[in-house]
């Protein structure tokens, strides 16, 4: 029997009745009594769960052939031929999924996988959004035009148009992953204002269910995706984080930031700047500053799963920039800042940078807001200059922190950044790259595979000559130029009316 994408049990779909995939039996077999066979086991159910598994039936992808796709299984019709959506489903299963969620590379783990691509078969809105994200892909490496994208995106909108006027489907996981999901290949259009209106629009629907919190409790992924790529999309929180204790509706910490100790910085001994912190950074960054030191200093011992990496850093950018001054220039300003209010600003951005670096792209490329802490980072540092300092090594690490996150992105900050780092070199007397990462790893440090590889060639740019350096470029992941702007706005038409 050839392979199948079909996710319902074979006794709902003999009799074609919608199945709830509940283990190890749907609610249907359970009120009939009679065995709950599933094609493709659900790889969240453990072996002695209960739930019988129909034999043959591989559900590693690694072992998936595609072109043993059963021609008598259903997924939702798209107006695309068959042959192509079978082309962009292997596409999002094998790369798609993968590019968007790097943090977790198992076949049998990775969420969009074992979570979205279910949602996705029994769902024709988000079949065509994610089918989108694929054809997009595509389109983007033959550089011949996004006509097949396009009318999957005309789809797109319609289908959702027609679940969001039913407001039982507009609060379901699989219609907030297509908006969300949409959101974010506008924003990559360059058609903001179309993002935008999708954002609002799935923030309205996180409000009918209740929250960020409860959708959290139900759907962690949809949760994780919308108030990570609205953020990215709006260029500041969309949500509220909670307390230090967990209470609250908005982004939860992780237990190991809960734990962490706020006065505890000497736990790998003095270091030349942790008075220099404790009396020039505001509490509200002091903080988040410390606790986070605290928690990767105790992931060299304990392994820190990778959802961890994600919840903590999603909630630290936010937590950082909620209490962010509104941001302004002054650059006519007579009166020089004082140093406690420049050192916090500095520390804030170059945390929220550094968790950028350490985290790397998810779900959706995060170059433009980065770009954007990169530009704050350095209006602070020279509004610090304005007021005269002793050089420790928390500027070794801002200017490496500085090098690393305007690489390939924009060479006069990279420049300038360069040039402060010898600067900053020579008042310390140091005298190798390895001088300066022992300087760097004593601030803020997390041990990722790929750490000292992103930072080793900048810091080998302090000492050496040479101009035209090789280096580990950033998040520089792809985004769809405008040239789809004419189609954009004869969107926004549709959807002005569709979230309210």
């Amino acid at each position: 029997m050839s392979r199948t994408l079909r996710r319902s049990c074979t006794a709902c779909y003999k009799y074609k009745h919608s199945c709830d995939l509940r283990t190890p039996r749907c609610s249907r077999c359970i009120k009939r009594n009679v065995p709950c066979v599933y094609a493709n086991q659900p790889l969240t159910v453990s072996d002695d769960s209960g739930s019988t598994i129909a034999p043959n039936y591989s559900t590693a992808l690694t072992s998936y052939r595609f072109p043993g796709l059963d021609p008598f299984d259903s997924y939702p019709q798209t107006r695309l031929p068959r042959e192509r959506v079978q082309r962009l489903i292997h596409s999002f299963l094998h790369k798609i999924a993968f590019q968007y969620y790097p943090l977790d590379l198992s076949a049998t783990t990775n969420p969009f996988l074992i979570s979205w691509w279910p949602l996705a078969l029994g769902d024709p809105a988000l079949f065509h959004v994610s089918l989108q994200t694929a054809c997009l892909d595509e389109e983007l490496l033959a550089q011949k035009g996004f006509q097949a994208s396009e009318i999957l995106m005309t789809d797109s909108v319609s289908l959702l148009r027609r679940k969001i006027e039913d407001q039982s489907l507009a609060v379901q996981d699989g219609t907030m992953n297509s908006v969300i999901t949409l959101a974010a290949i506008e924003f990559g259009k360059g058609n903001v204002d179309i993002a935008g209106m999708h954002v609002n629009g799935v923030k309205k629907l996180v409000t009918l269910r209740g929250g960020i919190t409860a959708v959290r409790q139900t759907s962690p992924l949809t949760a994780r995706m919308i108030s990570w790529v609205s953020m990215l999309v709006m260029g500041h929180p969309q949500f509220d984080t909670q307390d230090d204790a967990g209470i609250g509706d908005g982004i939860p910490s992780t237990p190991e930031y809960q734990y962490a100790s706020s006065t505890d910085t000497l736990e790998d001994g003095v270091v030349d700047f942790v008075h220099f912190v404790n009396d020039n950074v505001e509490y509200s960054v002091r903080d988040v500053f410390i606790r986070l030191r605290n928690v990767f200093q105790r992931a060299r011992h304990i392994p820190f799963p990778p959802t961890h990496l994600h919840d903590l850093t999603c909630f630290v950018i936010h937590r950082l920039l909620l209490s962010a001054p509104s941001y302004s220039t002054e650059p006519n300003s007579q009166t020089p800042p004082s140093i406690p209010s420049c050192i916090t600003e500095c520390v804030r951005y170059a945390t929220i940078i550094y968790m950028f670096i350490i985290h790397g792209p998810t779900y959706y490329s995060h170059a433009v807001i980065l770009h954007t802490m990169v530009m704050r980072f350095v209006q602070h540092l020279k509004l610090l200059d304005l007021a005269p300092h002793v050089h420790s090594s928390l500027d070794v690490w801002f200017v490496a922190i500085g090098m690393v996150a305007s690489t390939g992105t924009d060479p006069a900050h990279y420049q300038w950044f360069l040039e402060r780092a010898r600067m900053v070199a020579g008042a310390l007397n140091l005298r190798s790259w390895s001088d300066a990462t022992n300087k760097v790893k004593s601030v803020l440090w997390f041990d990722i595979p790929q750490g000292d590889a992103i930072f080793r060639p900048h810091l080998d740019a302090i000492f050496s000559d040479a101009t035209d350096i090789s280096v580990h470029r950033l998040d520089l992941a792809v985004c769809v130029s405008s040239s789809s702007a004419r189609e954009g706005l004869s969107r926004i038409a549709q959807l002005s009316d569709a979230y309210t």
